[in-house]
């Protein structure tokens, strides 16, 4: 496909396109330019962003399958990016995502992407924002970002998103102050889904208990939902919708897109030079004794 056949077919909004396009721009291919720089600003910025993380087994997966349920009842196109764990062998992603949400797969408006972590915490940042851009400007008028659990690599993802969901569910074992310094600090809206088994409602005051002490950085709302049977989701999406609009009105939604954009130039600086800095290390044949951040600092004053 020219690059002229790929522009043109992301104006018409193909998810083949798309699709090719997140690989050219991850691949880094020399086409990446002409196909960001062709982006429709306006749909960008008009996208809403959606984080979504949590543990494992909190049911992230299905509540997101039920928000694109529900999304897609008032024909809003949905983009999806599920990042995912990846084989320490082959690079490939090892969940899937795609396949629990097969119900989605021949709807053309619903455009979906995985992603495997593959060690590369800036590197898929970096990856990722682009690929928001590029869905929201084929007229994806809200991105999903699901991640793959709790870590330092939700934590530099989830910084894409304009409104953060944290998923717990009853029964996990979630040590909620031990969270507290940080997912539960960078989340808008804490997310008690399996509402029907026992301790949802220990876990939802525990959670307003915690967002609503005082020093607390974010004031987050908790919403209960049983995504299984699609409970809670429609209340789900008007406390987003509300979110959103405070966010636009207060100017925390530009702060967070202008930190997002910085902090993905600095992504793709370091992904840049990581190979040069290795290979710069391994020609010194360096002493295994000694301060490693010395030996670093050395190396970059000489660069």
């Amino acid at each position: 496909m020219t690059i002229d056949r790929l522009l043109e077919g992301l104006k018409q909004r193909d998810p083949r396109a798309i699709g090719r396009a997140i690989t050219l721009v991850e691949n880094g291919d020399e086409s990446a330019q002409a196909i960001l720089s062709s982006l429709d600003e306006d749909l960008i910025s008009q996208a809403i962003i959606l984080g979504i993380t949590g543990p494992p087994g909190a049911g992230k997966s299905t509540l997101t399958n039920g928000i694109i349920s529900e999304l897609r009842q008032s024909r809003k196109r949905i983009g999806i990016i599920a990042i995912d764990p990846s084989s320490p062998i082959s690079g490939g992603a090892i969940l899937g995502d795609r396949i629990r949400m097969m119900q989605h797969a021949t709807d053309r408006d619903v455009v979906m992407r995985s992603m495997a972590t593959r060690g590369r915490l800036g590197g898929l940042c970096a990856t990722a924002g682009a690929a928001v851009r590029i869905m929201s400007s084929c007229g994806c008028s809200t991105i999903i970002i699901e991640t793959v659990g709790v870590g330092q690599s939700e934590m530099d993802i989830i910084r894409l998103a304009d409104i953060t969901l944290l998923v717990l569910a009853p029964g996990l074992g979630d040590d909620i102050q031990a969270m507290k310094a940080g997912l539960l600090e960078v989340a808008d809206i804490l997310v008690v889904n399996k509402a029907d088994c026992k301790g949802a409602d220990i876990l939802a005051m525990d959670l307003e208990t915690v967002s609503r002490q005082e020093g607390a950085t974010n004031q987050a709302r908790v919403s209960m939902t049983v995504a299984t049977e699609n409970k809670g989701i429609t209340e789900l999406l008007e406390r987003i919708a509300e979110v959103d609009s405070e966010h636009r009105d207060s100017g925390e939604r530009e702060k967070r897109r202008r930190g997002a954009h910085d902090q993905e130039v600095l992504d793709w600086c370091l992904e840049i030079l990581r190979p040069r800095l290795l290979a710069e290390i391994t020609k010194r044949d360096l002493p295994l004794l000694g301060d490693p951040r010395l030996k670093a600092k050395e190396i970059l004053e000489e660069q």
